[in-house]
């Protein structure tokens, strides 16, 4: 029995592959565009409610697939996805004649600056994200919340893209609902970046600058913040001479804080080079370089520095005249070769990080194998 069951399933699996192969099905998707504002106010003029981010979206989406078997039989399935916040990222965009573009961005990160906080040649992956865990900061201004974009028509070879949160929190609402309280200190955010990026035969550049300011809520007597605002700033350049690419690129964010031994700023630089011998062969090289810095350690009774933690304990020590600013200097780069052959795509980077995560005299490396397939 068990001999003529096996037997059984391998026929039935044989005819069901040659199903499969014959009668192909399809899919496909049909859904709406839905755009919410919601204001969250209490009862009887109380505004005991928090609103947060009042930008949502709906993602009303059906996945609908069908196809057909031997003697004229059809199968369909279908897969409502509705008003779900479980996908990875989302938009609504209009494309206007003379006025630009307009999009609604939900947990994308390429809003206004966002898109530019690493754009140097590479073959595989940037230098932070290729097998070791870096948890660099790298500056995004309201890319990862819910964002109003507009990017202008091109003039020449020059375009403006504007960005605007109402509550850059990093959270994303859908339709009819509210961020509440994620990060009460920042508030309103907006982006602006101007790129220039001319190409004249196998000569192309790309020259991106932009700047980010985020309100801050807090009452600037009370609060942890010396300002009421947090701001970030990026620019770069790349040029295309042919098959090679190079670039270079600076970005930083500055939060100034009362606080002691806390982040106050990030510093970032990065560099990179490609070559990519034809459509299917490329070979890369960067680096990166990611500098975070602390806020200067109290002040002790006598009017001493406190020294602490990566000062080796908790001392006193006269540094009258001196600011100390404890820092942290993350560095990396990455060797990286990509080949395609059909539609697949084989990979690999060799990458070295000190300091991963900004931590001190540490070390890391990996070696980064992916095989992707196109379909």
């Amino acid at each position: 029995m068990k001999k003529i069951s096996k037997y059984g399933l391998s026929a039935l699996c044989g005819s069901l592959a040659a199903v499969s192969a014959a009668h192909a099905g399809s899919m496909s998707v049909t859904g709406n565009a839905h755009l919410t504002w919601t204001e969250v106010g209490g009862k009887s003029g109380n505004n005991n409610s928090v609103t947060g981010q009042p930008l949502g979206m709906k993602t009303n989406l059906s996945f609908v697939g069908n196809g057909e078997l031997d003697g004229g039989q059809t199968f369909s399935v279908t897969i409502a996805h509705t008003d779900k916040a479980t996908w990875s990222s989302a938009n609504i965009t209009l494309n206007t004649n003379s006025l630009g573009t307009w999009k609604l961005s939900s947990a994308e990160g390429g809003g206004g600056i966002g898109g530019y906080d690493d754009n140097m040649p590479r073959a595989v992956e940037e230098v932070w994200d290729a097998g070791v865990s870096t948890n660099v900061n790298l500056q995004k201004g309201v890319g990862s919340s819910t964002n109003l974009q507009w990017e202008s028509p091109r003039i020449g070879a020059t375009t403006l893209r504007l960005a605007w949160a109402p509550e850059n929190d990093g959270t994303q609402p859908t339709d009819k609902s509210v961020g509440g309280i994620t990060n009460a200190d920042r508030e309103r955010g907006l982006d602006a970046l101007l790129r220039v990026n001319p190409s004249i035969g196998a000569f192309g550049a790309d020259f991106f600058v932009g700047y980010s300011e985020t309100s801050l809520g807090n009452d600037p007597g009370t609060d942890k913040a010396i300002e009421s605002r947090d701001r970030e700033g990026v620019a770069g350049l790349t040029l295309d001479l042919g098959p090679l690419s190079i670039g270079g690129q600076i970005s930083g964010e500055y939060m100034p804080t009362r606080s002691t031994n806390t982040t106050e700023y990030y510093g970032n630089s990065s560099i990179g080079v490609a070559f990519n011998v034809n459509d299917d062969l490329s070979f890369s090289y960067a680096e990166m370089r990611s500098l975070k810095g602390n806020s200067k350690p109290s002040q002790g009774s006598n009017g001493r520095t406190k020294l602490a933690g990566a000062y080796g304990g908790p001392i006193d020590e006269d540094v009258s005249g001196m600011t100390l600013t404890p820092k942290t200097e993350m560095t990396g780069e990455s060797w990286q070769i990509a080949y395609t052959v059909g539609g697949v795509a084989l990979k690999y980077a060799n990458t070295e990080v000190t300091n991963p995560g900004y931590n001190k005299n540490t070390e890391a490396d990996a070696q980064l194998f992916i095989m992707s397939m196109a379909f």
